[in-house]
């Protein structure tokens, strides 16, 4: 569902890069895995009608626990 509202990690990664001041080295090739990451994700939810493991299953983690 994230993916589908363009709120997942991939799309305000690229919505970040964008909106840069100056952009950061390896700043293409970010943007590009994050596009190839959002296909893959496209194509697996159309096999397996629902997200990937790596959208469904991701969290902050610890840190953003301890608060």
């Amino acid at each position: 569902m994230v993916v589908r509202n363009r709120a997942s990690r991939y799309h305000l990664m690229i919505d970040a890069l964008n909106a840069a001041r100056r952009t950061p080295a390896g700043a293409s090739e970010l943007m590009a895995w994050c596009e190839q990451q959002l296909l893959r994700h496209e194509r697996y939810v159309v096999e397996h009608l629902q997200d990937m493991p790596e959208v469904r299953d991701w969290s902050l983690g610890d840190w953003a626990e301890q608060g």
